[in-house]
């Protein structure tokens, strides 16, 4: 499999930005989605203490950015194929940026590249009504749900980056978003975790 990048490619978190790092140990109790939720819940926590908004405000980026980390975290737990996953995510000028990481078996990365640029290629909000009446009629669930409800619901901005890994049957997903934050009533426009 060579290298591949779909997506948004102008999503970085700033250099010289406060950024939170956290690794998500694989061990005897393996991963879970309730580490996700969890991790989700903290990451936000700590966006919101650096957010200067009114309260009401404050409420609403906690709950954007502990859903947008949870659908991502939750993804990387469900096509896990080995090892740790890795989170990195900064507030910075208006946008809250957070990137993941974790190895995946290839075959999964092959169709995950196939779906991509479907769910990439028109309007989300229309994509996700026909995907949601597809899974009615069907009695199935498609994936892609949570993904389109971010860009639909939330203005995410998404990327993913695909990468070999030496002489495995793996490949490293590397999946990064960006969700607007108001900042108009910001005393600091520039807030990290």
């Amino acid at each position: 499999m060579s290298d591949k990048m779909i997506g948004s490619q102008d999503i970085t978190i700033e250099e010289g930005a406060s950024i939170c790092r956290l690794q998500l140990f694989d061990g005897p109790l393996e991963l879970s989605w309730h580490h996700c939720a969890t991790t989700s819940d903290f990451i936000s926590d700590l966006c919101v203490l650096r957010v200067h908004l009114p309260f009401r405000q404050v409420r609403d980026v906690r709950h954007s950015v502990a859903y947008l980390t949870n659908e991502l975290l939750e993804n990387a737990v469900k096509f896990k194929s080995s090892g740790n996953i890795g989170v990195q995510a900064a507030i910075a000028n208006g946008w809250f940026t957070i990137k993941t990481w974790n190895r995946m078996a290839a075959g999964s990365a092959v169709r995950l590249q196939s779906l991509l640029p479907e769910l990439m290629a028109g309007d989300a909000a229309d994509l996700l009504i026909e995907r949601i009446e597809r899974n009615a009629q069907s009695g199935r669930a498609e994936s892609g749900l949570g993904l389109l409800t971010l860009m639909s619901d939330y203005g995410v901005r998404l990327a993913w980056t695909f990468e070999a890994v030496d002489r495995s049957e793996e490949v490293c997903l590397e999946t990064c978003a960006a969700l607007p934050i108001e900042t108009a009533d910001m005393t600091d426009t520039r807030s990290y975790i």
